[in-house]
């Protein structure tokens, strides 16, 4: 089982995308954690979205589709719930 996972840091106000064959709550953890690199330098990150996929292979294909948009529009369309019709 893999996943691919989108997560939130509102001081930095940015979306990070990645990609885990372990628990997702584990990695937000290790995000959080001081270390270097991207998210190391903010410790409020949050998950708002994931997807789960069979393999590893399949999680980065996704993974590397959505950072490939390179587009804050298309990641809020796809977070985003859908609405409800009354």
């Amino acid at each position: 089982m893999a996943f691919v996972y989108i997560l939130f840091s509102n001081s930095a106000n940015k979306f990070y995308i990645g990609h885990t064959e372990s628990s997702i709550e584990e990695r937000v953890k290790k995000h959080n954690s001081n270390h270097k690199g991207f998210t190391g330098k903010f410790n409020d990150w949050i998950i708002v979205y994931q997807e789960q996929f069979n393999n590893k292979k399949e999680a980065l294909r996704r993974e590397r589709e959505i950072k490939n948009w390179k587009s804050r529009k298309k990641i809020i369309q796809l977070i985003k719930p859908p609405s409800s019709e009354v």
